[in-house]
């Protein structure tokens, strides 16, 4: 059973009907008797509100029905929460944690902007917008808590106020000996960094759409979700339904990145107004819905200090961490966790101390989103290791070298427990292989002897190095049904939803090498709760290695149906039987074979006799992933800075990755430019900028700059592949790693580049105005 397909860089099977505009997204649903819904959403940041009159707005043409939390109480469940510490972990480190509970209608108090007050059901959607902004609304304002590090602390209003501060998660953590090291060290090296509050910005904003059915009680929505269980299982709460009773169908996505991993008010909402109202309901988001409403993400301030020998060999870390959650904390321990876990990333370091506080604010709430807490501790760290070597007189190579673990030393355990409460061990790898190769591919060495003459006519360019080392495919699990029909073609199932990663191709890869079959006999269909019973989602970087093992486990166990009744088929042992091409027969006899059609008609009854084995072609796998597998990856960019504009050019990105077994290197190098496209946007572009009352200033793309492909340099992937022990296919996730280096490795080249200058660079966006200000500064200096 050779690989055939795992490893070929197939051409994309999906990609047909995007091209020919074929996709089928939320918005493309149209069902009899549709309604459509829109919602007041609360001007203030924090208020509370005394009852909404909606006698106006229900008397407005077209319109069905109001809801305000009085109508839909029954419902109205709190939205899912996420991030419980493990056992494992609970054990090993004491958080502080205090829940937060939001519903999906404000009942009586609103803590952000864009929080959802009442709800409007009409026959049109410009009917039930109408209708929103009819409602009549007795606010009182209540004081914002916005700025995050001041929220910390005791003296903060509080958005609680039961609670004595308002952080949500706070804990502290240290391996060996900090102290100790610290007080050794010949260098001690002391920043803080700010890393800005940015949002994932699919091109499709979310949606829902709902309908009820009376003859048997069932629920169907469609929702552009990358969870469709954890949906199902929030509405079966809500609704009282089992689960079976509720399909969750998540169609083509247009885009994830982690915000459509989120519970929603929204993702209950219509559905219950379906259910209300005994017609099909239909919300679409517009942008600055989206911008104010859906999940935020990043925003953290690190105070990190490295303690270092004068030979660049770093001793010991200590970083203060702030989060900001926004004003419900959805996710418990996960980004702060995530944050802590990956900071010593690709480097040798034994000696930790950590603190960390995540702070609720009056803000829209926080979620993961594409790297979920990795981006920003890269940045804090990669940034103090280009500090560190410019304090002691080392190039940010050099200082890396001396640093970087080497093949040889992996796996390497940290001494701590990850996020899954397992031990926190790389399983394989190479991080100074990566660093060489990345070097080579940008041409560093060659750069450096023209950067000098460059710079004499003057021309700052500057070269950046940033490097990680990520925990991929949290499990426990993926759920995946693999069947065959009468013709011997495949249908593959399974609860990892595509937002666009071509799980349709490499799903199929991995099914049609286990199988033995062409790859076009392969179908695959994702995100449906109807389809296979038991999932859990997309996010995480986890679809390859949960989804794929499961996929690959299921397809197997079909093929050794298919084996064991053509065995009886052809009068021959199991053993020698070998499938290729779609057809199965004796090694060694290649007159023998037949179709796999052939043998599974064979086994179904006919008048005459039996079947020759039971006509079972089907198989369902939840593989078991206790732990994280750890990729990584080492990030080079070379830039221009205009010191008179202070405008930065990207010239040219190289990224040297090791995601294991790669099983298709176009859809890698696709993942791979993607993420660095996002990264490049939190690097150079993207802030959401909230003012001192809590107001949104950044809400429309008018204000929040994304990059274009005229921002986007050509990117560069060198493969390189460490398979991983702890699965079947020897896969790594891949889907965040591209995002989490740009920040830092661009902010090195700025620095780089401005080197006479002297210039820092602490916080992003590096935006043209902040960069001026830092140029203007040192000038003056």
């Amino acid at each position: 059973m050779g690989a055939r397909y795992v490893g070929a860089a197939v051409a994309r099977v999906e990609d047909p009907r995007y091209l020919r505009g074929e996709a089928r997204y939320v918005d493309d649903i149209k069902l009899p008797g549709l309604l459509h819904a829109a919602f007041l959403r609360s001007p203030h940041a924090h208020a509370r509100f005394r009852g909404v009159d909606t006698a106006r707005a229900a008397a407005m043409p077209g319109v069905v029905r109001v809801f305000t939390f009085a109508d839909l109480e029954p419902f109205l469940k709190p939205l899912p929460v996420f991030g419980a510490p493990p056992p494992g972990l609970a054990e090993r480190i004491r958080f502080t944690i205090r829940p937060t509970v939001q519903y999906a209608l404000g009942p009586g108090i609103a803590r952000y902007a864009g929080e959802i007050v009442a709800m409007v059901v009409a026959d049109s959607r410009a009917r039930a917008e109408d209708a929103a902004e009819a409602l009549e609304v007795e606010w009182e304002p209540l004081p914002a808590v916005v700025e995050m590090v001041a929220a910390a602390r005791p003296e903060s209003p509080r958005l609680y106020p039961d609670w004595p501060d308002n952080v949500a998660v706070g804990f502290t953590h240290a391996i060996g000996d900090a102290d100790a090291a610290f007080g050794a060290a010949d260098v001690v090296l002391e920043e803080r960094f700010r890393i800005q509050r940015y949002v994932g910005m699919p091109i499709e904003p979310r949606g829902v759409v709902a309908a009820f059915d009376r003859r048997d009680g069932t629920l169907t929505t469609w929702n552009s979700t990358q969870v469709p269980h954890f949906v199902q299982q929030g509405l079966a709460t809500a609704l009282g339904l089992p689960p079976g009773r509720i399909r969750v169908v998540a169609p083509d996505v247009g885009g994830g990145f982690g915000t459509k991993a989120a519970g929603y008010p929204e993702d209950a909402l219509i559905p219950i107004a379906a259910l209300a109202l005994g017609r099909p309901v239909k919300w679409s988001e517009d942008r600055r819905e989206h911008m104010m409403a859906a999940a935020h993400a990043r925003h953290q301030v690190h105070e990190i200090a490295l303690a270092a020998r004068r030979d660049g060999v770093i001793l010991a870390v200590r970083d203060h961490i702030w989060l900001d959650l926004g004003a419900y904390s959805g996710w418990g321990i996960v980004l702060p966790y995530n944050t802590v876990a990956h900071l010593l990333g690709p480097y040798r370091i034994r000696n930790l101390q950590v603190e960390v506080a995540a702070v609720v604010t009056n803000k829209t709430p926080s979620a993961p989103y594409r790297g979920a807490g990795r981006p920003e501790t890269v940045f804090a760290m990669d940034r103090a290791v280009d500090c560190l070597a410019r304090r002691i007189g080392l190039d940010p190579a050099e200082i890396r070298r001396r640093n970087y673990l080497g093949a040889d030393e992996l796996p390497w355990d940290l001494g701590m427990p990850y996020r899954d409460g397992n031990p926190l061990v790389y399983d394989s790898g190479d991080f100074r292989s990566a660093l060489e190769a990345a070097l080579a591919a940008a041409g560093y060495a060659e750069f450096r002897g023209a950067q000098k003459r460059l710079r004499e006519r003057g021309i700052y360019q500057g070269i950046g190095i940033s490097g990680y080392v990520e925990g991929t495919g949290i499990g426990p699990f993926e759920g995946a049904t693999v069947r065959l029909d009468l013709a011997g073609r495949v249908s593959v199932a399974t609860g990892a939803a595509s937002a666009g990663q071509g799980h349709e191709t490499t799903f199929a890869q991995v099914a049609a090498d286990a199988l033995g079959v062409p790859l076009d006999w392969v179908t695959v269909v994702g995100g449906d709760t109807a389809a296979v019973a038991f999932g859990v989602g997309t996010f995480a970087s986890r679809s390859a290695v949960n989804a794929g093992s499961s996929v690959h486990e299921a397809a197997t166990a079909v093929r050794a149906k298919l084996v064991r009744a053509a065995a009886r088929l052809l009068e021959a042992a199991p053993e020698d039987l070998t499938i290729e091409d779609g057809r199965v027969s004796v090694r060694g006899a290649p007159g023998s074979a037949v179709a796999l059609a052939q043998v599974i008609q064979a086994s179904l009854p006919t008048f005459a006799r039996a079947g020759v084995a039971a006509p079972d072609f089907e198989a369902t796998a939840c593989h078991h992933v206790p732990t994280v597998t750890w990729a990584s990856a080492v990030h080079v960019v070379r830039l221009q800075v205009d010191p008179e504009t202070g405008v930065v050019t990207l010239l040219r990105y190289v990224v040297a990755h090791d995601c294991g077994k790669v099983i298709n290197p176009r859809i890698v190098d696709g993942q791979v430019h993607g993420g660095v496209a996002q990264g490049i946007g939190g690097a150079l572009y993207e802030e959401l900028v909230y003012d001192e009352h809590g107001q949104l200033l950044t809400g429309s793309l008018m204000d929040y700059l994304v990059p274009t492909a005229m921002e986007v340099p050509p990117i560069e992937t060198v493969h390189l592949e460490y398979p991983s022990p702890r699965n079947p296919l020897g896969v790594k996730g891949l889907g965040e790693g591209g995002a989490i280096s740009p920040p830092a490795a661009i902010a090195n080249a700025i620095e780089d580049a401005l080197e006479p200058w002297g210039v820092r660079v602490t916080e992003t966006p590096v935006s043209p105005a902040r960069l001026l200000a830092l140029i203007g500064s040192r000038r003056t200096a």
